[in-house]
């Protein structure tokens, strides 16, 4: 959970003025966000030595698609979080998408591996991945937004909750319900 205090009140007064269109709010903002940014870009790419691109790449690539949204309406810190987990993992995708054009043989399986899932270190194919969460948005696009949130963002039921404005008691039913369907999907013989 955030911590309450100076630092906050900073960044809410920076994500206002950028939602504003103060393009220089955003360049202040990043140096308070990159941490949290970098956290993300690490949580993509643990285990997924095969790609060429690193966590601090990865944050590049993060700003640069972070900049590039304009006319949104930045709520706080958590909803700037479920934005760079999403844009991250987008970014991720479109690195796999290249790798695979690039090979012939569909290129090579990528690690989903994450505590909150329970998966272990089972190996996952990213398009695969990306595939699955976008099936889940058709079904249940919230349990989708929490499980990206969660999964990728490393935000808490909390953030979670308050990046999407419902309760915490909807946030963690969804949560279940997003990881429990994400892991039958990605477990089911095929």
């Amino acid at each position: 959970m955030p911590e309450a205090g100076p630092e906050s009140s900073v960044i809410a007064q920076l994500l206002e003025q950028w939602s504003k269109g103060d393009r220089d709010a955003f360049d202040k903002l990043l140096p308070h966000m990159y941490a949290d940014i970098h956290a993300i870009a690490v949580r993509e790419l643990r285990n997924e030595r095969h790609l060429t691109i690193r966590p601090t790449a990865l944050v590049n690539e993060a700003y640069l698609r972070l900049a590039s949204l304009t006319h949104l309406n930045w709520q706080n810190r958590a909803h700037f979080l479920s934005m760079a987990a999403r844009v991250t993992r987008q970014a991720v995708i479109d690195e796999v998408r290249q790798r695979r054009a690039q090979k012939r043989d569909g290129g090579v399986a990528v690690t989903l591996n994450d505590e909150n899932l329970g998966l272990g270190n089972a190996h996952y194919d990213a398009l695969d991945v990306d595939a699955l969460l976008t099936e889940l948005e058709g079904i249940d696009a919230t349990a989708a937004g929490v499980v990206v949130m969660r999964v990728f963002g490393g935000l808490s039921v909390d953030e979670v909750a308050e990046a999407l404005s419902i309760s915490v008691a909807t946030a963690n039913r969804r949560w279940v319900l997003g990881k429990t369907w994400l892991t039958r999907e990605l477990t089911r013989d095929k």
